[in-house]
């Protein structure tokens, strides 16, 4: 059976989010991937002005399959740090939007340790309480792999393993569905969007830069991405112009 294609009749963004934390001194690597709290609160605010609605993946893919039609926004945050919790929640919660926040099943409680040997600053990542304290704020769990592996040089039993085992065991330690899925690295092949589809999951992103179109494969939504130095102009005219849709590959 083939995989499911978007239909919905407009162009609709998913941003992608890491840390929303103050960023590390100049010339940390990858300080580009921390938004601060008050940067995220004027975002958030900027697309509650412009009339968008900010949606979990669950929540958006109605619009994503053409059964609903509406200003949306997919909100996505991938590691799952506890910074999400503590300084984007409070935020999503007053403008009355969900998200979406990717796990990494066998990290919870521990760090980014993934990035360790690539010099980034080792940051807290939520634990079991902290996504369920995530689930009752509104928001949602998706899966991110056990141990954020690169796919693309995993062997096929292990990658079965860290796709289909990340969500089982999320689900048994939040006692909520896990539904969504997002390649770690944005690193994957067809043999592993079979997995992913397999496993169950109704969607999976990936850091291909682009909003959804019409004809999208539900298993590679592409992304738009957040970083610190966006500004609320280059933010507006990522969502609502062309502009990362002329920066796909």
């Amino acid at each position: 059976m083939p995989n499911l294609l978007t239909a919905n009749l407009s162009s609709i963004p998913i941003l992608m989010y890491h840390q929303i934390e103050t960023a590390p001194p100049k010339g940390a690597v990858f300080r580009s991937l921390c938004v601060s709290p008050g940067d995220f609160a004027r975002q958030m605010a900027l697309l509650d002005l412009l009339g968008y609605r900010g949606l979990s993946m669950s929540a958006l893919m109605p619009y994503l399959m053409g059964k609903q039609t509406g200003k949306v926004v997919g909100l996505t945050f991938d590691d799952g740090y506890l910074n999400n919790l503590t300084n984007a929640l409070p935020v999503l919660t007053r403008h009355g939007f969900s998200s979406t926040c990717y796990a990494v099943s066998q990290q919870l409680g521990k760090s980014n340790e993934w990035d360790r040997k690539v010099g980034i600053a080792q940051t807290p990542l939520m634990n079991a309480s902290h996504l369920r304290q995530w689930l009752a704020g509104g928001q949602e769990v998706g899966a991110h792999t056990r141990h954020h592996v690169r796919l693309t040089q995993t062997d096929m039993a292990t990658c079965m393993k860290e796709i289909t085992l990340c969500k089982s065991e999320l689900e048994q330690m939040t006692d909520s569905p896990v539904r969504h899925f997002c390649y770690p690295y944005g690193d994957y092949t067809a043999d592993h969007i079979a997995m992913a589809r397999a496993a169950g999951f109704d969607s999976v992103t990936t850091t291909q830069r682009g909003r959804c179109q019409a004809q999208e494969d539900t298993m590679q939504l592409p992304r738009i991405p957040v970083v610190r130095s966006t500004s609320l102009l280059m933010l507006w005219l990522k969502v609502a112009t062309r502009y990362e849709d002329r920066r796909r590959a």
